[in-house]
């Protein structure tokens, strides 16, 4: 019985792996969620009709400081704020405690030679557990300090113009943009090149066009393109993609930093998207006649007073 339970956990996990190694090089990006949304990488994407839920980054070069960071109790410095001096205190302590156990006073266990040192002693962490005491009193505990995050902003891309929404085939405006940076309100141009992006990334993907990605896409995300392509390359496949039709489309945020404009957007879109043989061009995965329907959360990205023509593709989220 053992044996058979075994034998047909192995034989899931086997069907599982094949699984998903089967879509892992499907379609430009793979399925996975990599790239940088600037200071918003590593936070949430809003939530729209078309993609409520985005994944978190699983790949980016841009550094990950974690969305709070804590400051230390021990950052004003001093002697007991090092290793050493924390040492030495735990250890007066812990005779201390010892010595109270043992009915021998707080530092009895010392011995009468130091019964001096540990009058001082005792003096010492009684003040400064005073010092402790009163700090939480007045407030002063450890700060928290936000990580490229702002407050929410009430003003968001769910109330832009009719014309500007519809121009994207159907993108609707999503959530309210989650924070005070500068905000960003992309025109009838903007959302027409985030359709035609779409399909230009496809094919120069399909067609392994690694010159025509790096001007489709900022340097991290041809780079990724490029590992993927290689690693198909090293399975003996290709990935052809052909009739990409866009299907609906939602704006979740766009602002401006200093030097870059984003916009991230939710696309739901269909494609053929097949594995061939490199040699011979015989299908080895999905339906040729069948389209596959995606949902996926893109962040553009361009130069401060880009034209619509400027933006690149810089981050793929799965949804």
């Amino acid at each position: 019985m053992a044996f058979r339970q075994r034998t047909l956990i192995l034989i899931l996990a086997a069907t599982l792996t094949l699984g998903f190694a089967g879509d892992a090089f499907a379609r430009a990006g793979g399925g996975f969620s990599f790239g940088s949304r600037g200071a918003r990488t590593f936070s949430m994407p809003n939530s729209t009709p078309t993609a409520p839920r985005a994944a978190p980054m699983e790949r980016s070069a841009s550094p990950n400081e974690g969305i709070f960071r804590r400051a230390s109790p021990y950052s004003q410095g001093g002697f007991f704020s090092s290793s050493f001096g924390r040492g030495l205190l735990g250890g007066f302590l812990g005779a201390g405690l010892f010595g109270l156990l043992f009915g021998n006073g707080l530092f009895g266990g010392l011995g009468g030679g130091l019964s001096i040192l540990g009058l001082i002693l005792q003096i010492g962490l009684l003040f400064l557990l005073f010092k402790l005491i009163m700090g939480f009193i007045r407030g002063n505990r450890p700060s928290f300090q936000s990580a490229g995050l702002s407050g929410r902003s009430s003003n968001g891309f769910g109330q832009m113009g009719a014309s500007a929404r519809g121009a994207f085939g159907g993108f609707g405006g999503g959530q309210s943009g989650p924070r005070q940076d500068t905000k960003l309100e992309p025109a009838e141009a903007d959302f027409a090149m985030f359709e035609q992006r779409l399909a230009e990334i496809q094919s120069a993907f399909s067609a392994e066009d690694v010159d025509r990605l790096r001007h489709l896409a900022t340097p991290e995300m041809a780079s990724y393109f490029t590992e993927e392509l290689a690693a198909n390359a090293g399975k003996g496949v290709v990935n052809k993609i052909s009739d990409v039709k866009f299907l609906q489309g939602d704006l979740a945020e766009a602002w401006c930093e200093q030097n870059a404009e984003f916009a991230t957007v939710a696309i739901r879109f269909s494609l053929i998207d097949t594995m061939a043989d490199r040699i011979s061009g015989k299908i080895v995965s999905s339906d040729p006649q069948v389209p596959q329907q995606v949902t996926e959360v893109w962040t553009f990205m361009r130069p401060a007073g880009g034209t619509p023509a400027d933006w690149k593709l810089s981050a793929i989220q799965q949804a």
